[in-house]
């Protein structure tokens, strides 16, 4: 579904992409006691601290989060402020890479922390291991509250929204002589031929480190093709990736950067962590990702009137078009300690400010984003695509093909013969189609 509207309300929606893997439930009531409420952790909190309510919360709750950078600072700020208002709970914080299959493992085990965010399988396996969240007592509406639900039941809060375009460094394009801001795919490839002709590494894509790539996954599809139900509409098909639909010209475009040598010198070897310090310094001008980045950029050296951010124009036709994404959805352990974990959830929507932090799109509707570089954005008057609800039956087919859709566009990238790398991965998808009899 597509509509047309105005990043004042861009807090309205945001999309959701998360679709891949399932794990059994077993052993899932063998979470050890450390996940369960103490009574002993109270008595080491401060006896004046909370409220009446808010004493009757208790024990330890293990955040599982994927903000390796916040460790040992904006975390260490939450866990005191949160510990405040919950005198009788002992939170902590666990960072992790490999985000995603780390998280499954574990769920596997039976053993996993109090909060994650949902690992990418199908809504009807949502209940076999976290609590539904629809009693959380929020201030105000919310946003997507439907994306992870099943039978009624609301099992993931989205941590906050987005969307994606590209963000620049003001004085790069001021150095590359860029005096207008690209509006077309030609004239988008005119600005990356500046740059690299100013020394400036015009796109930073991150190709080593993988998931940046999701952005040619899910969000340049959606702009290519014109709606965000591509990714369900893979179960209908046995040849999903081809090179004249959305995939193929996404995947395409990309290849086309790197052949023209507007992406990184080389792309095996990129980091993630010094990207952002690069596109701060202005030694390279631009990202295509989302408007959480900016923060970051901004924290690694920029100062925040010299970054920028536009629609990526995917085409010729002069018209600004957009995804609206959330961010990964807070889920709680239904093992584990359920009430401190939901009191955790609504703190981090409400109080923590993570959502200002990370440069998002606030969850709760009422709250708008203090990002100005979204107003810049906003001035495009592009037209947002919003969420398409997932299809279990794609995320099945892709979980039996063991399908890693950022991997293929690596492949595809980097092939002599992208068609060979298509083939490959639609004969997988074809048979895993086949033996689920779908």
């Amino acid at each position: 579904m597509e509509k047309v509207i105005s990043l004042a309300i861009v807090s309205v929606v945001m999309l959701t992409i998360l679709a891949a893997c399932g794990s059994n439930n077993a052993n899932m009531n063998a979470n050890t006691a450390a996940n369960k409420p103490s009574g002993e952790a109270a008595t080491n909190k401060p006896e004046n601290g909370g409220t009446e309510e808010t004493s009757k919360i208790t024990g330890d709750v293990v955040f599982l989060t994927n903000r390796t950078d916040m460790i040992d600072k904006q975390y260490t700020d939450y866990e005191k402020r949160f510990e405040e208002k919950y005198p009788g709970v002992d939170l902590k914080f666990e960072a992790i890479t490999d985000y995603d299959k780390t998280l499954k493992i574990r769920i596997a085990s039976g053993d996993f922390p109090d909060v994650v965010f949902t690992p990418t399988i199908p809504n009807a396996e949502l209940p076999n291991y976290f609590a539904p969240l629809d009693d959380i007592a929020f201030s105000g509406d919310i946003h997507f509250k439907d994306l992870k639900a099943q039978e009624g039941k609301m099992y993931g809060v989205s941590s906050g929204g987005s969307t994606v375009g590209i963000v620049y460094n003001k004085k790069a394009f001021e150095k590359a002589g860029i005096t207008a801001l690209p509006k077309t795919y030609d004239e988008f490839l005119a600005a990356l031929q500046k740059l690299k002709d100013a020394g400036i590494v015009p796109l930073a894509s991150n190709f080593k480190d993988k998931w940046p790539l999701d952005t040619w996954v899910y969000d340049i599809p959606t702009l290519i093709g014109g709606a965000s139900d591509h990714q369900n509409k893979r179960a209908e098909s046995d040849t999903p990736y081809t090179l004249d639909n959305a995939y193929g010209k996404s995947w395409g475009i990309l290849r086309e950067l790197y052949t023209r040598g507007f992406l990184e010198a080389d792309v095996n070897s990129t980091n993630w962590e010094q990207s952002k310090k690069d596109v701060a310094s202005g030694k390279f001008g631009m990202y295509l990702l989302g408007n959480w980045v900016i923060n970051q950029v901004i924290e690694n050296g920029a100062a925040a009137e010299d970054i920028g951010f536009f629609p990526f124009p995917s085409d010729n036709s002069g018209e600004a078009k957009a995804p609206l994404n959330p961010d990964f959805f807070y889920a709680v352990n239904k093992g584990g300690n359920v009430e401190a974990g939901k009191a955790f959830v609504q703190w981090m929507i409400e109080e923590s400010g993570y959502d200002d932090f990370a440069g998002f799109i606030p969850t709760l509707k009422a709250k708008e984003s203090k990002l100005p570089q979204l107003a810049e954005f906003n001035g495009f008057s592009p037209k947002f695509f919003e969420p398409a609800s997932p299809v279990d039956a794609a995320t099945q087919i892709q979980n039996k093909a063991q399908l890693d859709q950022a991997a293929v566009v690596q492949e595809f990238v980097l092939s002599k013969d992208p068609q060979k790398v298509l083939d490959k991965v639609n004969t997988a998808w074809a048979k895993a189609k086949k033996d689920l009899g779908l």
